[in-house]
């Protein structure tokens, strides 16, 4: 049996998140503590009584999760991975979590890419959309014929992926993938156009940091988002990690390859269930898929 383990992205969030971590394990507590003194305001009381409106911002979002996601591997002694993978910002996560970064270096990194994409948000009218139940190759054609800036983002599971851009484009490959024969084009709530070329911005800010990071060589192979391949190697790791802002991400690859290397076993760690129900598509064979409880 081999298990990997798998990390949310944005949009897993919600009011409370952690609260129950936080309330009764010390080491968690001491983490979460930490991570207010690094970022210099106190997270913790927006993930614990926020609103949903507060937890939405990108600025929030990102560190939230992550601090749940990690705080929940380290405290865990059950956290034996043979690999890992993480969605979007996931990716951070598994790292930590896996040993490539330290918690405080990790932290200081997704501070750093959580300012620098609002700030990208900010200087163009970005979107998102889900388009459900079209071949990803239609998705691209249409994606490459549409006027403007439209890129398939996601590779979320098999007949779900999603495509970011200027929201103009956005709208109008949205009506031409229903023609298509798209069974939905949902738009989604977020703030801009992630994992397309609107964030190359937020991808200059965000080289800086990773070059001044220490990376180590992971306990596990890492399935990364760019490429779907399993690596262990700091510098391609880091290589990887840049070109993930404005690259799509590979997720039905990443499980893919997972499986074929033997995964039978995935628990998803952090908030919410998102990846759970990705997997479940993705897996074709006798897997188990399950959540972790908090400690």
């Amino acid at each position: 049996m081999k298990k990997a383990y798998v990390f949310p992205g944005q949009g897993s969030q919600f009011p409370g998140m952690a609260k129950n971590l936080y309330d009764t394990n010390p080491v968690a507590k001491e983490m979460m503590e930490k991570a207010n003194n690094i970022l210099g305001f106190r997270i913790t009381d927006i993930m614990f009584e926020g609103t949903p409106e507060d937890l939405k911002q990108t600025k929030v979002t990102q560190p939230a999760i992550f601090l749940h996601s990690v705080v929940m591997a380290k405290c865990s002694p059950y956290f034996s991975p043979d690999m890992v993978a993480g969605h979007s910002l996931g990716e951070f996560s598994a790292l930590v979590a896996a040993g490539a970064m330290d918690f405080e270096e990790g932290l200081k990194l997704v501070s750093i890419r959580a300012m620098a994409m609002q700030k990208a948000c900010e200087k163009t009218e970005g979107a998102m959309a889900a388009i459900i139940a079209l071949p990803d190759d239609k998705i691209e054609e249409i994606c490459n014929e549409t006027e403007g800036t439209v890129v398939a983002a996601n590779y979320n599971c098999n007949g779900q992926v999603v495509i970011s851009g200027e929201k103009a484009a956005v709208d109008a490959a949205c009506a031409k993938l229903k023609e298509a024969g798209a069974k939905r084009a949902l738009p989604l709530p977020v703030g801009g156009a992630f994992h397309s070329p609107l964030m190359e911005p937020a991808r200059a800010e965000l080289a800086e940091g990773i070059k001044k990071a220490v990376f180590h060589k992971p306990v596990c192979p890492i399935y990364q988002n760019v490429t779907g391949k399993p690596s262990t190697d700091p510098e391609e790791i880091k290589a990887n990690l840049l070109s993930q802002l404005t690259s799509p991400v590979r997720w039905t690859q990443s499980v893919k390859n997972m499986l074929e290397d033997g995964a039978d076993h995935f628990v998803e760690l952090g908030p919410g269930k998102v990846l759970q129900g990705l997997v479940s598509k993705i897996a074709t064979g006798p897997v188990t898929i399950e959540g972790h409880q908090e400690l």
